[in-house]
């Protein structure tokens, strides 16, 4: 019999240990597989968060350095500087990449560093409990917003992608969710397209990806799936936000 479905060779044969539902175990195996499909697993470097996936290098068959706290991309362009030859990734939470690392995200990208950086948005922070993120939307409730978050009081949710594109250096940013197969199915292409432009020396470039997150939003998986495609969308569309060679 054929087989047509396996784990990534990248992909560790390990358990997770991500809550049910989740998104970054699938996140994971995407980019497991984009590495796998471009001959890369030999030299990459991956760079994990503080937050979820904190120990991200318990599950990839590749080169990995932890980062402090918000410092991905500043790790990232240093480790690209040193090794020009490595294809290099960060992997970083919305608080991680755009609170506590706003600098460093948004120089990197300004600088056109020649890095991939897949920006998970799950709208709070999901390790330390399901406090307030930076991409929380207006109404969504947390452990820091009972009643929900307001403009008045807590500010708008951040549109970071939209921010990065504006800016010469950043070559292409996307937003994508893995909620549903065809969801997933673009995402894939997507981070695969962003470790290409690496590999051709076009300048930074940025995934995000909407992840659901049903233990911190207190929904069962169907729901948050569900919960990604008729609220958070509407605040954060999904496409294709930035690609300079698609242009020509």
């Amino acid at each position: 019999m054929k087989k047509v479905f396996s784990r990534p060779r990248t992909l560790k044969d390990v358990p997770f240990h991500y809550c049910s539902g989740c998104g970054h175990s699938i996140t994971h195996r995407l980019i497991a597989e984009a590495i796998d499909e471009l001959g890369i697993a030999d030299r990459t470097i991956g760079i994990p968060p503080a937050g979820c996936a904190v120990i991200a290098y318990n599950y990839f068959d590749i080169d990995m350095l932890e980062a402090p706290h918000g410092r991905g991309c500043a790790v990232a362009t240093g480790m690209k500087r040193v090794l020009p030859d490595r294809i290099i990734f960060s992997y970083q939470g919305d608080g991680d990449l755009a609170a506590i690392g706003t600098a460093e995200t948004f120089h990197a990208a300004n600088r056109g560093e020649n890095i991939t950086v897949l920006f998970i948005n799950n709208a709070v922070y999901g390790m330390t409990g399901g406090q307030m993120a930076p991409t929380t939307l207006l109404g969504q409730t947390s452990t820091t917003t009972p009643p929900g978050r307001t403009a008045v009081l807590d500010g708008h949710p951040v549109h970071f992608s939209e921010v990065l594109a504006t800016l010469a250096g950043a070559v292409y940013v996307e937003r994508c969710a893995v909620n549903s197969p065809a969801n997933i199915a673009r995402a894939k292409r997507a981070i695969r397209k962003a470790f290409q432009y690496q590999m051709q020396d076009r300048g930074f470039s940025l995934v995000e990806i909407l992840s659901q997150c049903p233990t911190n939003w207190k929904m069962r998986p169907t729901d948050a799936c569900r919960w990604v495609d008729e609220v958070m969308t509407k605040e954060f569309p999904l496409g294709v936000i930035k690609d300079l060679q698609a242009k020509g």
